[in-house]
């Protein structure tokens, strides 16, 4: 079994914190969302991954660094990591297409903007299943329509009328991905484009046409990680999964507390000094940094950033930042000092 994720997007809805790190290794619940995506897959699965291909961005943006975290991620599932680039932000099916070497036998291919909380196994008479979260808005949603068998038969955009109330969450799995990778071959040498991108949906309308059968794989939850707001609701559902399965340290042992309270569930990584604070529920702080004085809930911290003198709720702070102040409900990038 393979893994595709395509993530060379930088995701400017979270700016300012991905004007420095790309949106899929932002950390959340203390683990870089790309990480705790493709982790999650892999324990849906319940097979071995030979191969995760990750298809990134420009070099100069998913440098080193950034190729060197997602090979050790591949290495920790047993996996031999490919490294693709995609050069012009030209869709879905485009960036596909960029691992191509890759695209041969079983796989799933996820977008790596979302996290989530999945336990199926996959339907043996599927050529491909489509990930799906039953919603209460299906207007604002790609969904899925089914026959009388549950396959899917179209997709459809933000249906007007009701079509179903399976969106779409951008996970799917091919039993052989070469399929897939002919028709969206067809689509680059006919130049078929929607909104000025290759779309993956165009390939996959073809497979139907040709009578493969698509069905969906229903996930428990689907969080999202698009903007502030929204990704630190995402590390609280997290830190509410985490702690309820039991199977990760959440506090690691290095942390220091002087006159401080652990409100559970957080995550508090490695050397954070805790200094007449209290913090939690639902708080990840990075290693290596420091929080005086403060209450601290609802909020995403990283790492080597100094926090004092404050009541944060709902705030979201970079890397390597100093923040000394008044105000609550805080979104600060990385290096930033505000004293």
């Amino acid at each position: 079994m393979k893994i595709i994720v395509p993530m060379a997007g930088r995701g400017s809805r979270l700016r300012p914190h991905s004007l420095t790190v790309p949106k899929p290794l932002i950390p959340v619940a203390g683990q870089p969302i790309v990480h705790r995506l493709v982790k999650d897959i892999a324990k849906v699965l319940k097979q071995p991954i030979d191969e995760i291909a990750f298809v990134l961005g420009d070099p100069a943006w998913f440098g080193d660094e950034v190729v060197s975290s997602l090979q050790d991620l591949a290495r920790d599932l047993g996996a031999k990591a490919s490294i693709y680039r995609q050069d012009k932000p030209l869709g879905t099916g485009h960036a596909i297409m960029c691992a191509g070497p890759s695209l041969s036998g079983p796989a799933v291919i996820a977008y790596a903007d979302t996290l989530i909380r999945a336990e199926f196994d996959l339907d043996p008479n599927a050529d491909s299943v489509i990930w799906t979260k039953q919603v209460e808005n299906p207007q604002a949603y790609g969904v899925v329509k089914l026959n009388a068998n549950a396959d899917i038969v179209e997709l459809v955009e933000k249906p007007e009328t009701f079509v179903s109330d399976q969106a779409v969450i951008g996970i799917y799995y091919f039993k052989e991905v070469a399929v897939l990778k002919e028709k969206l071959q067809e689509i680059l040498d006919e130049n078929v484009m929607n909104g000025g991108e290759y779309q993956i949906n165009d390939g996959i309308k073809r497979m139907m046409a040709d009578g493969k059968v698509f069905k969906t794989g229903t996930v428990n939850e689907w969080m999202d990680c698009g903007n502030k707001a929204i990704t630190i609701e995402t590390n609280q559902r997290m830190l509410g999964f985490l702690k309820a399965d039991g199977e990760e340290q959440l506090v690691a042992t290095s942390v220091k507390l002087e006159n401080s309270n652990i409100i559970e569930p957080c995550f508090i990584g490695e050397n954070v000094l805790l200094k007449n604070s209290t913090v939690g529920p639902y708080v990840s702080i990075g290693h290596d940094s420091v929080v005086e004085n403060a209450t601290i809930k609802n909020s995403l911290i990283q790492t080597n950033t100094t926090i004092k003198n404050t009541n944060l709720d709902h705030a979201m702070v970079g890397n390597h930042v100093k923040y000394d102040g008044k105000y609550t409900s805080i979104s600060i990038g990385d290096y930033s000092v505000l004293e």
